[in-house]
């Protein structure tokens, strides 16, 4: 396997999730299932968000998840579909910071919803 301490650009992670996949996980799984696994990794984000940012508690005794791990999860997984589906990231998330920079410039500054509140 590759070195994967220090920084990483996206087209590495892809690079790193094939060979990952290819090797060690000896092959990927359909894209729909990963489309599944993808759902099921942002349902165990939601949980911990709900409980350590929202109303609900977590139940006495319970485990308390790495919000971390549970989010590179949830870009292994994109990184995965995306190796799929012949995306490019990096380029992808290029156009799509263009994007919503010219489409949302004056939306977010001017809406009186938005606060300053950093959590």
């Amino acid at each position: 396997m590759a070195e994967t301490s220090g920084d990483i650009t996206l087209k590495d992670f892809q690079r790193l999730v094939n060979e990952w996949i290819d090797t060690v996980g000896h092959g990927y799984y359909a894209p729909l299932t990963n489309m599944a696994i993808l759902t099921e990794e942002v349902g165990e984000v939601a949980r911990i968000m709900a409980r350590e940012y929202g109303e609900q508690t977590w139940r006495e005794g319970a485990p308390r998840p790495d919000l971390g791990d549970e989010l590179a999860d949830i870009l292994w997984v994109v990184a995965a579909l995306a190796n799929q589906t012949g995306t490019d990231l990096t380029a992808a998330v290029g156009r799509n910071i263009e994007k919503k920079t010219v489409r949302d410039t004056a939306r977010h500054r001017d809406n009186p919803k938005k606060t300053d509140k950093k959590y």
